[in-house]
Order: structure tokens, then C-alpha cells, then sequence
């Protein structure tokens, strides 16, 4: 039998494994709705195919031969390789179900992506989500995360992905403060006040800006240094200082009054900016769970009430 003779004979063989189990051609096509000339024949095909008796027939019982003892154990091992293709079809094209893990900077996860999660949740109960808040980069393969999301240009070789949003950095601080210290107006002003900043090494307190071509750096300090986005931002709220903040989660202290942006017209460029990028697995096939969750993410973010500068992606 040649190599490609074998694909329709994938029926006789499935036919001939019920006729083994039930130890009858009548029995065998009772249960197939077929009659016992059809099962008959199709063994017969099968034999001739291979060019081998595999079933002695007596009029009392049947028998295997010895090829048909051998064929018997390919055959059934032929049927279970089958099953156990449709049963992962049928895991990954019925109702979308299981766990999605996501690895999320803290302060994207915290205030871009966990808003949604539990509108998510009660849309998909058969979905459960697990976020991992962490600043590290992680291995999509070795982590054994399903998604991640990274600030880049494009998406990794390896990777694909769908954008999110645009990232931008500002300075901010409330009300108070400003009132107390006075405003900026320059950003060589800025030594002269108490400036909130990521703290974890000396080139965090070197912000560096832009306005058309002109470029500045300027070294500043301040009494208070945090690692953490919210943190930062409870500071500035309360009369701190100036922090450096993603526009995200300044946003609605921003729209509300309880902080004021300061030197607008300066772009703060920080290492942070940039397109926060949602990254997978290339695949033809993407997980039902996964793709609802990338469309519910993509419909919620990009359609959220941001400025154009949208807020983003930070690591801290």
C-alpha cells in the first residue's frame, strides 16, 4: 500500500476495529447503520489494500490472523490519535473558558488594565485572569505567560501584538503647592523646588526636556523619591512637591483641579514614553479566551476618553 492510499481507508479501518471489538459483521453494523455486506466489504477493501487476510471467518466466530493482530493495534492507535485531535478542537473552539495570565508594568496594571478586569469577568464566567504586576520583562515561552505588555516601537521578532495606546510623561503638583513655592516657569527653575522622582538610580533625578529644538537637562532633588507611580502621585496630591507622572494616571486629578500640569509647553521626555504594545505567541490559531480578551482590551482602551498624547506605559 502506498503512502498515500492509506487516507481513505481511514473508514474501513474504523470499521474493522468495530467489527474486532464486537467479534461480529452483523453486531458491528448494527451499531454503525450500516448493513453486514457494507461492514464486509469495507473489511474486504482494507484487506486488499494491504494485501493480507486479517480476519479468518468460520461460521461460528471470528478470528484475527497474525497481520490482523498487528493491524488491529495501528488501527486502534489511528482512532485515538483521531479522538484526541477533536478533543482539542472542541477545548479551544467551544465557549471560550480557562485562564489568561498577562504580565502588566504596575501602573499600566493598576490603573489601565485592572479597571476592566471585573467587567470582563462578569461578561466571560468562564474566563478567570490572572495579572502579573511586574516592571521586568518577561519570556512570553519561559514565564508561561499568554500576553504581555511592553513599551516598543514594534513587536519583538517572535512576537505579535496589537497597540494599546500612546504614552506620554508630564510634571505635576497641586494647587497648594504652587500657591506656596510658585510655579515654574523654566525648567532651571526646578532646582529651586521639592521635586518628586522615580529615586532607583542617579539618572532618575537628571529630567531632560524638549521644546521645538531646543533640548535641556536639569538635575533636581526633592525630600521624597518613590518607585511607584500611585505613590508618586498621592504625593504630589498632597503638597509634596513636583512629580514626574504618565499622563494616565494624572489625568483625572488633572481634569478635576487637584493638580496642574507645570511647564506644558516643555515636553518631558522620559525613557517610559513611547506605544505600550500588547505582545503574544505567533499563532493561526489564537485561543478563543485570548482573543476575546485582546478585543475587549483593544475596544476599552482605545475608545476611552484620553487625550491624543494618551497616557501610558510605565515601569515604575
Amino acid at each position: 500500500m502506498s503512502k498515500s492510499s492509506g487516507m481513505p481507508l481511514f473508514e474501513d479501518m474504523a470499521v474493522f476495529v468495530r467489527v474486532c471489538d464486537t467479534g461480529s459483521f452483523s453486531h458491528a453494523a448494527r451499531l454503525l447503520g450500516l448493513t453486514p455486506s457494507a461492514v464486509s466489504r469495507s473489511v474486504g477493501r482494507l484487506e486488499s489494500a494491504m494485501g493480507t487476510r486479517l480476519l479468518q471467518r468460520t461460521t461460528r466466530q471470528l478470528a484475527l490472523s497474525e497481520s490482523g493482530q498487528e493491524a488491529l493495534i495501528r488501527a486502534r492507535e489511528m482512532l485515538q490519535a483521531a479522538q484526541s485531535v477533536m478533543e482539542v478542537s472542541h477545548k479551544f473552539t467551544r465557549e471560550a473558558s480557562g485562564v489568561i495570565r498577562m504580565s502588566v508594568p504596575k501602573a499600566v496594571g493598576y490603573s489601565v488594565i485592572h479597571p476592566h478586569v471585573v467587567d470582563f469577568l462578569k461578561l466571560h464566567p468562564s474566563i478567570d485572569v490572572q495579572l502579573w504586576l511586574t516592571d521586568r520583562t518577561v519570556d512570553l515561552v519561559g514565564d508561561e505567560v499568554d500576553l504581555a505588555i511592553r513599551i516598543t516601537n514594534q513587536p519583538p521578532p517572535g512576537l505579535r501584538g496589537r497597540r494599546l495606546l500612546s504614552i506620554d510623561h508630564l510634571l505635576c503638583a497641586s494647587p497648594r503647592y504652587l500657591a506656596t513655592h510658585g510655579t515654574p516657569q523654566d525648567p532651571q527653575q526646578l532646582r529651586e523646588h521639592s521635586c518628586i522622582c522615580l529615586g532607583e538610580e542617579p539618572a532618575d533625578a537628571r529630567w531632560k526636556f524638549k521644546h521645538g529644538a531646543q533640548t535641556m537637562t536639569v538635575s533636581v532633588r526633592g525630600r521624597y523619591a518613590a518607585n511607584h507611580t500611585m505613590v508618586r502621585l498621592d504625593a504630589a496630591l498632597q503638597d509634596v512637591g513636583i512629580a514626574s507622572l504618565p499622563r494616565f494616571t494624572a489625568q483625572r486629578a488633572l481634569q478635576d483641579g487637584r493638580l496642574i500640569a507645570v511647564l506644558p509647553d516643555w515636553q518631558f521626555l522620559n525613557a517610559y514614553a513611547g506605544d505600550a504594545w500588547l505582545l503574544y505567541l505567533p499563532t493561526r490559531h489564537l485561543a478563543p479566551k485570548l482573543r476575546i480578551w485582546i478585543d475587549f482590551l483593544v475596544a476599552r482602551i482605545m475608545t476611552k476618553e484620553l487625550p491624543h498624547e494618551s497616557a501610558g506605559l510605565d515601569t515604575e
